[in-house]
């Protein structure tokens, strides 16, 4: 949401922004909002630990409306998929307020891949009055559930545009430190594999296969070296830290500031997640994703070939990162440098679109 909220800013005179974030993933939040100068005016707190979804979905949506009887906005802008999203969408068609979602469309058709997300997704595709869609794709899914043309705008995706801001900018202090940290200021003879994995619908024997398989892929690979940001929730540390702890060329880091995930990405020859953004932001920088789930809401990426799903099958992940490590044809088949979702200019789409309500509004 950043390049949506410094967009609407530069237009005073027809809005005012009022920014509220619950905080959900408290840690994650404050380096972005740092690195993208934010100031919440209204800043809820509610991470508690290893919280169940059921928990924080009645908490955000007594909070939030609580702040959206008090603001009474004439809109309420929401990104993603998260449960903050889908739970805010909630409490502000309780009010009869418009909901303006942006990335919007983007669909597995399996309500439990990736879960929650998937149904959040699709129950705010209900809730919402405006959808910005990041491509035509999401646009026909939002389609075939009976959404009216109308309220639907494809406009790109903002990851895009923050993704092209960061690169815009001379690195960090901060970001050449931890890059030095990992010894990747010198010359480096070896092949870095960044890893990003955290998602629920995988926790247990899933993410444990997950895990060794990446094990298996370093202690095979005498040229690999794998970088691992791990996500702070407990599932997903217990069995990192048991299975992947101990190896010279694996490091286990915490969650990165976004500037320099993003810069590691760019010196990273491959890259495994399971994040949805990463799908789109990867290949960007032209590297090749093996994408750990069995289903993507990303399809744009698997089509161009510039992704592929490999799921947590332990021999699986092994076998298509070494395919892509020492197939120089291979690699050169994925690593298509290029955005399939926009070009950096999403907030711009999205802040017109609304202007043009602001002018019918004045109008009447």
């Amino acid at each position: 949401m950043a390049p949506v909220i410094r967009e609407l800013k530069r237009y005073p005179e027809y809005f005012e922004v009022r920014i509220c974030v619950t905080a959900q993933h408290r840690e994650m939040l404050d380096q972005v909002l740092n690195l993208f100068n934010i100031q919440p005016d209204i800043d809820l707190n509610l991470m508690e630990p290893n919280q169940a979804l059921s928990e924080l979905t009645s908490r955000v949506i007594t909070t939030m409306t609580r702040v959206l009887e008090q603001e009474r906005p004439d809109w309420v802008l929401i990104q993603g998929d998260t449960t903050t999203v889908m739970a805010t969408a909630l409490a502000a068609f309780y009010l009869r307020i418009p909901v303006g979602h942006v990335e919007a469309g983007l669909r597995t058709r399996d309500r439990y891949n990736p879960f929650p997300e998937e149904i959040n997704r699709r129950l705010v595709g209900v809730l919402a009055t405006y959808h910005f869609a990041p491509t035509q794709t999401a646009k026909e899914a939002l389609l075939a559930e009976g959404v009216p043309s109308d309220s639907i705008v494809v406009t790109g995706n903002t990851v895009v545009d923050a993704l092209y801001w960061i690169l815009g900018q001379p690195p960090s202090e901060r970001s050449r430190q931890i890059f030095d940290e990992l010894g990747l200021l010198g010359d480096k003879d070896c092949k870095i594999v960044l890893v990003t994995a955290h998602r629920r619908e995988s926790f247990g024997q899933r993410f444990e296969s997950l895990c060794r398989g990446l094990r298996r892929l370093v202690e095979r690979n005498p040229d690999v070296y794998l970088i691992y940001p791990v996500h702070m929730n407990p599932n997903v540390r217990g069995p990192v830290y048991r299975i992947l702890t101990g190896h010279e060329r694996i490091r286990l880091v915490e969650p990165l500031p976004y500037e320099t995930f993003v810069r590691l990405m760019d010196v990273a020859y491959i890259v495994l997640t399971d994040s949805g953004g990463i799908q789109e932001e990867a290949p960007v920088l032209g590297k090749p994703v093996l994408v750990l789930r069995e289903k993507t809401e990303r399809p744009e990426v698997i089509d161009a070939g510039v992704a592929k799903l490999v799921g947590t099958d332990e021999e699986r992940i092994v076998d298509e990162a070494e395919r892509l490590l020492y197939d120089a044809g291979a690699y050169q088949a994925m690593a298509k440098a290029g955005s399939l979702f926009g070009d950096g200019h999403a907030a711009e789409r999205i802040v017109q679109t609304l202007l043009g309500i602001a002018e019918g509004d004045k109008l009447k």
